[in-house]
């Protein structure tokens, strides 16, 4: 009976707690009846501190609401019962069903079903180790999270990282999983120690819904989506151009509408636009963007403008003895989105050259490239494919061979629910374009919000 009740505490959880509060009124009621005012007051102080400010330890709004509500209404019955007792009318037929009203959200809550499932797994460890030859492992702490689970193991003395992995397979035959499910991290403080990562779910088996806009600045990273091993995807684009890779249906276009989404609202940013096929793909966002450029002749105009800019910021700079341009809406930074850049580099060859200085030194004054290609190969990208400027990158899908003399990072999946160019969000820091600037281009600062 012991071991059946300490297997399913979690599931008696709700139960054991009304019988405390049970006890804990009788007992009250008998000895101290008139500390019934204190309680109210305490009760009421720990549902407004798990209502405000819990969300360090229950980090979604629904979870906090639960534990603030069922805390008030405990508090209050057991106020009650203190001052009249626990057995008179109506309070234990309104004990008995707040019970079972507190107790049905607990009892079907996903993570918490989740977290139990993996406790009764890892309780089994040692008969898996045994399994899988990681005899005398241990595990030392596991966190649940919306995918699967994340567990450190201890190892036994002589084994490392490297023999966990070579172990993989077998520990996801002995856990149970899908095949492909886990993952071996080493623990970078101690060799004897490893992560193992267990995915229950595959994060990119469906379309994962856009969250809206959730950064207010340039300086904030923009959440693209999820790698494979459900860690965010995260590019930060202040002082670090981005390049965008994929063969045609890969998702570039999704991730620009990502990143455009995103950044359109900040009041510390400014977009241009250069979209050479007449528009189709940026036209949409032409409200957010401040200059859009869909032909060569445009293009060379735009980039031209944005390397003026950057020399007059870089003077600027100079003269007040700073090395960084800090962007505020009166001094925003300039982000420069280019879709196909294989475009640019066939029709408006005039405009490579600025495009190339921009790579080069546009981190210090804050103007950046958003480059989305097909082949991100020497020949398509010119000069910027082995440009080490090009330090962020999301390879969506790439054929063999063509990311050599690319600068791209680990393969991403984009939120498939995210927002559409159609929808484009309906605010955005507008400038007047660099060329025509009457205090010149190192004058340029916010104006307005569309």
């Amino acid at each position: 009976m012991a071991r059946w009740t300490y297997r399913y505490r979690s599931e008696l959880a709700p139960l054991a707690i009304a019988a405390a509060l049970v006890l804990t009124a009788a007992v009250l009621h008998a000895r101290h009846p008139g500390t019934w005012p204190a309680l109210a007051v305490l009760s009421a102080a720990i549902a407004l501190f798990l209502w405000r400010f819990s969300s360090r330890w229950l980090d979604r709004p629904a979870e906090r609401s639960y534990a603030g509500s069922t805390t008030a209404l405990a508090g209050a019955w057991l106020t009650v019962a203190t001052a009249t007792g626990p057995g008179s009318a109506p309070l234990p037929i309104v004990g008995l069903l707040g019970t079972l009203a507190a107790g049905l959200p607990w009892w079907t809550h996903r993570r918490r079903r989740a977290r139990v499932r993996v406790e009764r797994t890892l309780e089994s460890w040692p008969h898996v180790a045994e399994e899988t030859g990681l005899t005398g492992s241990r595990v030392v702490s596991a966190v649940v999270d919306r995918w699967g689970w994340r567990a450190l193991i201890h190892l036994r003395g002589g084994q490392t990282a490297a023999d966990a992995l070579n172990r993989l397979p077998a520990i996801e035959s002995s856990l149970g999983t899908r095949r492909g499910a886990g993952r071996i991290e080493p623990d970078p403080v101690r060799a004897d120690r490893a992560y193992l990562r267990i995915l229950d779910r595959d994060p990119h088996a469906e379309p994962i819904p856009w969250p809206g806009p959730i950064i207010t600045t340039i300086t904030e990273p923009v959440e693209l989506g999820v790698f494979e091993d459900a860690t965010p995807v995260r590019i930060s684009l202040l002082r670090r151009h981005t390049l965008i890779a994929g063969t045609t249906g890969s998702g570039k276009s999704g991730v620009l509408n990502v990143i455009l989404a995103a950044v359109s609202g900040c009041p510390d940013v400014v977009l241009w636009g250069i979209d050479l096929k007449n528009g189709m793909e940026l036209q949409p966002w032409a409200s957010c963007l401040d200059r859009l450029a869909t032909t060569p002749a445009q293009s060379t105009t735009l980039l031209g403008d944005a390397v003026t800019l950057l020399e007059d910021r870089a003077g600027q700079l100079t003269a007040e003895g700073e090395k960084t341009w800090e962007p505020t809406p009166d001094r925003p930074a300039l982000v420069i989105v280019i879709d196909e850049y294989a475009e640019l580099t066939e029709t408006a060859r005039d405009a490579l050259a600025h495009a190339d200085s921009i790579a080069r030194r546009g981190r210090a004054p804050a103007v950046t490239l958003v480059v989305a290609t097909q082949r991100p190969t020497q020949k398509t990208m010119g000069s910027a494919a082995s440009d080490p400027n090009l330090r962020s990158g999301s390879a969506c899908a790439c054929r063999n061979g063509v990311t050599s003399n690319s600068s791209l990072t680990r393969a991403c999946s984009p939120p498939a629910g995210a927002p559409t160019p159609s929808t484009p969000p309906a605010s955005s820091t507008s400038l007047p374009p660099a060329s025509t600037s009457p205090a010149g281009p190192a004058a340029i600062s916010s104006t307005a919000h569309r």
